[in-house]
């Protein structure tokens, strides 16, 4: 088994990871259908954007440029991988055939990770041969800057091959964590559709605007989240005891409904206009925000970039 990590498919996702890889020294082969040209600009634009937000010098750069290999052909990249992340459309038959394809050459030692965000891991690798090595291996997107991957068993996945993968990722500057079952979402995504609902609720009961459930979550919760997660946030809460304290010290009553919770929506269907509806207050959002914070999806989307390779710095990420 060779050193460098294969991409079946390589779109945002896989060109994303590919980067990572790449400016930590690890080589990739990139594969995709026919689009060879958009992912060489694609990994030539990342590789800019890491040496002009100094997170890499120019000479760091021609290093990391040297180790892509960009091929239409799965056997040229799977063959000797030492890791395989698979980043193909999100269909059970189509993840099949591409895994098959992958089996039929790939080392049976090497890793397959599905970058699936709504497939069960057990039906995506139900026809493999080596099931034991498979399992999810899930970014967040922008994927060359947001730190998280989250590992998911299958129903045969081994735990040998949870840690070889979780080594991996940490190698190439991510932060993993495992999933123990499988359950749809994964974590970020749960967390991610709950926080959502409420905020559609919330702007169809006229609680507030689109502009202003944005803001509230950004300067308040969304900055505890992002320096502790929920459950240190909580602990600090209820310092100097800590969370094993909490309902004495704010006088919780178990027996009785919370108040928040037993108001909270609990529809699990989205209401059909919400997206027309999130449309127009963003629009007014966006008109609000001054210009050097973006005023449309390319400027916004640079502007969020810079922002993550700050918060990243603070972070120790980068």
């Amino acid at each position: 088994m060779g050193n460098h990590v294969a991409f079946i498919g390589s779109g945002l996702i896989g060109t994303g990871l590919a980067l990572n890889c790449v400016t930590h020294g690890v080589p990739v082969k990139l594969q995709t259908r026919s689009q060879t040209e958009r992912v060489k600009t694609r990994m030539a634009e990342g590789l800019d954007f890491y040496v002009e937000h100094n997170i890499i010098t120019p000479e760091e750069r021609e290093k990391a440029a040297a180790l892509i290999t960009i091929t239409t052909s799965v056997e040229e990249a799977a063959t000797d991988a030492r890791f395989i992340q698979e980043s193909g459309p999100d269909s059970v038959e189509l993840k099949h055939q591409i895994i098959a394809q992958i089996e039929a050459v790939a080392p049976v030692d090497a890793i397959i990770a599905s970058s699936t965000s709504s497939l069960s891991i057990t039906k995506v690798f139900e026809q493999a041969q080596h099931p034991e090595r498979c399992m999810g291996g899930h970014p967040y997107n922008p994927a060359n800057l947001i730190p998280l991957v989250e590992i998911t068993r299958g129903a045969k996945t081994e735990d040998a091959f949870i840690a070889t993968a979780k080594e991996f990722y940490t190698e190439i500057g991510k932060e993993p964590v495992v999933l123990n079952k499988e359950v749809i979402g994964f974590i970020a995504n749960r967390y991610q559709s709950a926080i959502h609902r409420e905020a559609v609720d919330l702007v169809e009961n006229g609680v507030c605007s689109v502009e202003d459930a944005d803001k509230a979550l950004v300067y308040s919760v969304g900055l505890r989240w992002s320096v502790l997660g929920q459950f240190l946030t909580m602990h600090l809460g209820a310092a100097p005891e800590g969370i094993g304290n909490f309902n004495t010290k704010y006088h919780v009553d178990v027996t009785k409904p919370d108040g928040r919770l037993s108001n909270m929506p609990t529809w699990t269907t989205f209401p059909a206009d919400w997206c027309e509806k999130a449309a127009e207050g963003l629009d007014e959002a966006i008109a609000h925000r001054a210009p050097d914070m973006g005023q449309d999806i390319p400027s916004i989307e640079k502007w969020r970039d810079q922002m993550l390779v700050d918060t990243l710095r603070l972070h120790g990420k980068l």
